[in-house]
């Protein structure tokens, strides 16, 4: 695909929160915050971090955790460290003395409250993060009639039918027999047979002086072929076209209904002295070749310097003039005598492939006006009359001839806009909302929701869409409907609230550390006034335990976690799995894993080759690897849903993270970075993640992508 190259910005942008209120602020990469919808800066910790908006990893993992594990991998008879482990070891033991203190507190004020108070499951929401900031625009072309849409119509296509009987134009014999008269009568025309023809610019004329003679050359041995098939009436764009605009963008819409109309379609060849095959290769690299040979019920051909008409089937076509690719044979066998049937929307998908081969136009970004398209790129066009304005989405309305809902040509909209519209007039198809979860193979700063192909190599037809395209916007940006978004966190590991397997052992030894201080304030009770013995036994007792407190308790929260908060956390950088796991639950001594490698989730995934469907380890070390080259920069993404981990790299940190199709028995959830000035998502990755996890997203409103 090709892109627009970056233009200058403003200074500042002005950007609005979840309810509308302006802020001002700098070209600093920013999010909408899930918990108060104002928009913040973004801060994002990194392996190796760099820049002012990039800090060192941290977490807000339980400060008792975090001391006990430093105490029990630090040997206090190491040198100067035994002071610094004295001073942890007073801490922790303060940290256990905290919950008795507070628990005599709400014993004493809260005596008579006799109401459960789960802190836990109110802390716990069971849902991730959500996006709140939602679609504020005007849409310029809407699915549902009722919505409002800025985009201007013409009155011809308010009145266009979806499929016209007859073309608007024909070239016809006078009864004299003596000229030929541009006929737009319609009960002459209806009773007319004609001839279509088909052919390429840059085989009839070059562009220069001489281009008047040769296409008035051109137009008579078109008129002579016409006449030596024994038809008094044929089509050709050269003649046959609207002069204003609004005649054209009509005669583009029905294009398709004329070589359906027509008795045959007469292809007209170079010169055959300069080489058969290259005629042939010439004229099946132009933009309209399918719409003009599939649909046409009858197919001959003549060169230029030759006076003989030769007919020719579909397949003999294919083997003259679509000889490089597969794509071309499997269409051809699906059109020629209805041999080899393929599926509406593989059929489509195929066509659309080979027509945007032939274009050799990418699709442009949507963050400006497009260029408009090279003659060499529209590969001489449906149509060469010298007034003719070529459309900037010309391969778009080449592939409507095939589709049972068209839309109306626009010189104003490019192929992005054109190909949405294409999409939502098309619902069964859902070719825009299918596109929305793939991810083309070449990822670029200008990525936008437009796949020519997909990473995983999948098809359009293996998506099956959760999304649905409510609009477009004037900047070429899909506006969907039905999304299931999460906020993706950057600035650090939050506290994860999580539930472990019930085990009265571990709950038996995770109670004894908090006997320790009990038995200290015994003890040291009792020494002055009952048993000096009984009290040094009994401070003895909760020393001891003090000093065995950190085993114990990390021993207790040790265990397979069955039920935690959902997070979707993102670091810069490739992290282990251990690391991760200290930095979510502790590093406790856990006697089961806590996260794993996805086996199929990214391009960096790798499965283990055992009877278990699980990630290799392997993958930290390749994506480390592969970290030191390669566009963009590489990011590591922490499911706690799932407990999974993957690896990905992408131009920016994405900050959402929408569900948007299934596919292989995966979900396929885009990863977006936000664009404030223009309220739009923007693509960064997609992922491959459990369908089910899409249950704990909270649905969203409209969003943009673009």
């Amino acid at each position: 695909m090709h892109w627009l190259p970056l233009t200058h910005q403003d200074p500042n942008i002005t950007c609005s929160n979840d309810i509308g209120i302006l802020t001002t602020h700098g070209q600093e990469q920013r999010y909408i915050s899930p918990t108060t919808g104002i928009c913040r800066k973004l801060i994002v910790q990194a392996v190796t971090p760099s820049g002012k908006f990039e800090v060192a990893i941290k977490n807000h993992t339980n400060d008792a955790s975090k001391l006990a594990i430093w105490l029990l991998t630090h040997s206090p008879f190491k040198g100067w460290i035994i002071f610094e482990w004295i001073g942890k070891s007073v801490w922790f033991a303060l940290k256990l003395l905290w919950p008795i203190v507070w628990f005599l507190v709400e014993l004493y004020f809260n005596a008579s409250d006799d109401s459960e108070d789960d802190t836990d499951s109110s802390y716990n929401t069971g849902y991730y993060k959500p996006y709140l900031r939602q679609f504020q625009g005007q849409l310029w072309a809407a699915r549902s009639r009722m919505e409002h849409s800025s985009r201007i119509k013409e009155e011809t296509e308010i009145n266009t039918r979806t499929h016209a009987c007859y073309p608007r134009i024909l070239m016809i014999r006078s009864p004299n027999k003596k000229e030929w008269v541009r006929c737009v009568d319609r009960d002459i025309i209806i009773h007319a047979k004609y001839i279509a023809i088909s052919y390429r610019a840059s085989d009839v004329y070059s562009w220069g002086p001489r281009e008047k003679k040769e296409k008035a050359q051109f137009t008579d041995d078109v008129r002579a072929a016409v006449l030596g098939q024994q038809f008094n009436a044929y089509w050709l764009d050269l003649e046959c076209l609207g002069e204003t605009p609004s005649e054209e963008n009509l005669d583009v819409y029905c294009m398709s209904d004329v070589y359906r109309r027509a008795e045959t379609t007469l292809i007209m060849l170079g010169r055959a002295d300069s080489g058969e095959d290259k005629c042939w290769r010439s004229w099946g690299g132009r933009v309209w070749t399918f719409p003009e040979a599939l649909l046409s019920s009858r197919l001959c051909y003549k060169f230029r310097d030759r006076e003989e008409v030769e007919s020719l089937s579909l397949f003999q076509l294919a083997n003259l003039a679509y000889t490089d690719s597969e794509d071309e044979q499997a269409i051809v066998n699906a059109y020629a005598n209805g041999k080899d049937p393929l599926e509406r929307l593989e059929r489509l998908t195929l066509l659309k492939k080979a027509i945007w081969r032939r274009a050799m136009a990418g699709f442009p970004t949507p963050s400006g006006p497009p260029p408009p398209p090279k003659s060499h790129m529209i590969g001489g066009g449906p149509v060469t009359g010298g007034g003719y304005k070529p459309h900037k989405a010309e391969q778009v309305y080449a592939l409507m001839g095939f589709f049972e809902h068209r839309i109306q040509p626009n010189h104003d909209e490019d192929e992005l806009r054109a190909l949405a519209r294409l999409s939502m007039a098309n619902d069964s198809d859902r070719i825009a909302d299918r596109m929305v979860s793939m991810f083309p193979s070449t990822t670029t700063p200008g990525a936008c929701w437009y796949a020519d192909s997909d990473i995983y190599d999948a098809n359009l037809w293996d998506i099956v869409p959760e999304i649905q395209v409510a609009g477009v916007t004037e900047n070429g940006a899909l506006v969907l409907d039905g999304c299931r978004a999460a906020a993706i966190r950057w600035k650090d590991f939050p506290e994860i609230p999580f539930a472990t397997t019930f085990s009265l052992r571990r709950k038996i030894v995770g109670s004894i550390p908090y006997f320790s201080w009990p038995f200290i304030v015994i003890g040291l009770g009792i020494i002055p006034h009952t048993s000096r013995t009984g009290g040094l036994v009994l401070i003895v007792i909760g020393l001891l335990l003090l000093f065995l407190s950190p085993r114990m308790f990390l021993y207790s929260k040790s265990g397979r976690i069955i039920d935690k908060q959902p997070w979707l956390i993102g670091v810069k950088g490739v992290v282990d799995r251990g690391t991760v796991e200290s930095h979510l639950y502790g590093g406790t001594v856990a006697h089961f894993p806590r996260m794993y490698f996805t086996p199929s989730g990214s391009l960096f995934s790798k499965p283990e080759q055992f009877s278990r469907r699980i990630g290799s380890d392997e993958q930290y070390k390749d994506a480390k690897e592969q970290e030191k080259s390669g566009p963009g920069h590489m990011y590591t993404l922490i499911d706690t849903c799932s407990s999974t981990m993957y690896y990905f790299r992408a131009e920016r940190p994405p900050t959402v993270c929408i569900f948007a199709g299934r596919e292989g028995g995966l979900g396929r959830f885009v990863l977006c970075s936000e664009s404030c000035k223009a309220n739009e998502l923007h693509k960064e990755m997609v992922l491959r993640m459990p369908t089910e996890i899409s249950q704990r997203m909270e649905l969203c409103g409209w969003v943009a992508l673009g």
